[in-house]
């Protein structure tokens, strides 16, 4: 009897649902918190609803993390049907957000010891919900645990990332940059590009003026690793699909494009972001 690979993740991967169903990804959601108000990220709440919400909201929301409990009990549903199989869980940088060690103490909780892989993903959003991605393909085929967690590496070390805010004002809220440094950003027009260290910790690459100048230094620095390469990119966008295939079509224009995925940031990483967001993702096409 073949015994698959089962492959969790948490909301914060930001997934397309089609995705989800396809490979059979078990999505433990985080939760976003409205003044008294509770939801499910993904579950109670769409991507549409939140930012719908937050454009109205007096305060900006808060997030938690699923509870160990809650990781617990997935991982005991998955080995109660097949207690030989492995499981592989990946997620949110754990230097962003406990979730992370919440999964790890799930699996010390289990009265049963199982094969269970917790990886710290050290990004967020789908720089690597691809990674999750990519590991739900090798468990259809049939990947050993180890395999899946070796080939997730490799893949980690060859994605780009880099995203665009529209506003500073939810970074600084966010205790991400000083007030100072929001006002004048905002002032003046700058925009950051960000992206995610090694540690798995948002950092300014640089700092450019206007939106357009902005895009044209993003592409320039893909281009440092994958001129001349097919790839595949992914671009998350903040309930907004227009601005994301906007951002492709030029993004054509410069690189050789395999397959495009197009994905929500939802609102547990809106709520630290803010409106108006692109991300851009991108690996090599394996030759």
């Amino acid at each position: 009897m073949s015994h698959k690979v089962a492959i969790v993740t948490d909301s914060t991967a930001d997934i397309p649902e089609e995705l989800i169903r396809k490979y059979g990804i078990h999505v433990v959601p985080l939760r976003v918190l409205f003044a008294e108000e509770t939801y499910a990220d993904g579950v109670e709440l769409t991507p549409e609803e939140f930012y719908t919400k937050l454009g109205k909201a007096a305060t900006l929301p808060t997030t938690s993390q699923p509870s160990p409990t809650e990781f617990m009990n997935v991982y005991q549903s998955l080995l109660d049907e097949d207690p030989e199989r492995a499981i592989v869980s990946i997620h949110l940088s754990s230097g962003m957000s406990g979730t992370y060690q919440s999964a790890l103490l799930g699996k010390s909780l289990l009265e049963r010891e199982g094969d269970i892989t917790v990886l710290d993903s050290k990004s967020a959003s789908y720089g690597y919900g691809l990674l999750v991605v990519q590991a739900a393909e090798l468990a259809l085929q049939g990947k050993s645990a180890a395999d899946i967690a070796s080939a997730v590496e490799g893949m980690h070390r060859t994605r780009k990332l880099f995203f665009l805010v529209d506003t500073l004002e939810y970074l600084q809220k966010g205790g991400r940059i000083g007030k100072a440094a929001a006002i004048f950003g905002t002032l003046l027009n700058i925009k950051p590009i960000l992206s995610i260290d090694e540690e798995g910790i948002i950092y300014a690459v640089e700092k450019v003026r206007g939106q357009k100048k902005a895009m044209a230094r993003i592409i320039e620095l893909f281009q440092q690793d994958f001129a001349g390469k097919r790839v595949n990119v992914a671009i998350g966008h903040t309930a907004d699909p227009g601005s994301a295939i906007a951002c492709a079509e030029q993004l054509r224009g410069h690189f050789t494009l395999n397959e495009v995925v197009y994905t929500n940031i939802g609102a547990v990483i809106g709520s630290h972001v803010g409106h108006g967001v692109i991300a851009i993702f991108m690996w090599p096409v394996p030759e």
